[in-house]
């Protein structure tokens, strides 16, 4: 995949002023690779070939209209465990490109902003509470995603077909995960993105990579995030703040 759709989700590089200061609360720092994750053979489209998004702001009073819905996971994972994560990921059962209002999905392994081959993942990220590793994916609407999270491709993906397939997958992560994962939800605005040379074929649903659980996957893309820490008194003025960005 030569390029990636690009969602901007607050989430971006900023130069400092002290009007932009007094909006945000705080900020960190993230870059990430994304790598491979994602078996009928079919094309995995991308989060926007079918639509296009106009920025729009109901009033300068009100929070900016929801593009898309985004649901991540933050996995804190052991050390000499990565390639043992990502082939897990690699084999997993899923059907994700195949429901309705799934748009994008990406696995993103974090690196060091230092490391100038941008290869391997960051030591220090085990230790960082925000963990070495997110699973990012792009819905068209909540509906969508509250209808996988309730429905069977959920429990096929989440070993939850038996109570044995359930307890080989806890025990698994066990060995693997410092901790459980830590979920946390967004509204995705400002959506834009570019439309990829080529798209990756998928088999029933999921992607077909090789993993052999003792090498790190190749990445497909480099990813650099802000997240920043907004108080819910200035949410309007951050967001206006991007909305009229030129």
């Amino acid at each position: 995949m030569k390029q990636s759709p690009l969602i901007l989700l607050l989430a971006a590089i900023l130069s400092s002023t002290n009007a932009f200061q007094q909006i945000i609360g705080s900020s960190s720092s993230h870059r990430s690779k994304i790598i491979s994750s994602n078996r009928k053979s079919t094309t995995l489209f991308s989060a926007v070939t079918d639509e296009t998004t106009s920025v729009k702001t109901n009033e300068d009073t009100s929070l900016l209209k929801r593009d898309r819905y985004v649901a991540t996971n933050r996995f804190t994972v052991r050390p000499g465990r990565a390639a043992k994560f990502e082939k897990r990921w690699a084999d997993r059962s899923s059907r994700l490109a195949e429901l309705e209002g799934f748009r994008y999905f990406q696995l993103m392994r974090r690196v060091s902003p230092e490391n100038e081959v941008n290869s391997g993942i960051d030591p220090l990220a085990s230790t960082d509470p925000f963990g070495n590793y997110v699973s990012f994916t792009i819905w068209k609407e909540k509906k969508h995603f509250n209808a996988w999270r309730g429905g069977e491709a959920f429990k096929e993906a989440h070993g939850g077909t038996s109570l044995f397939a359930f307890v080989t997958t806890m025990v698994k992560s066990a060995l693997v995960l410092q901790g459980a994962p830590k979920p946390a939800f967004y509204d995705g605005l400002l959506h834009q993105s570019t439309i990829p040379d080529q798209l990756p074929e998928t088999v029933d649903g999921w992607r077909s990579v090789t993993a052999d659980g003792e090498n790190l996957l190749p990445a497909e893309a480099f990813v650099a995030m802000n997240q920043f820490f907004v108080p819910s008194s200035n949410a309007v003025a951050f967001e206006q703040r991007w909305a009229n960005r030129e």
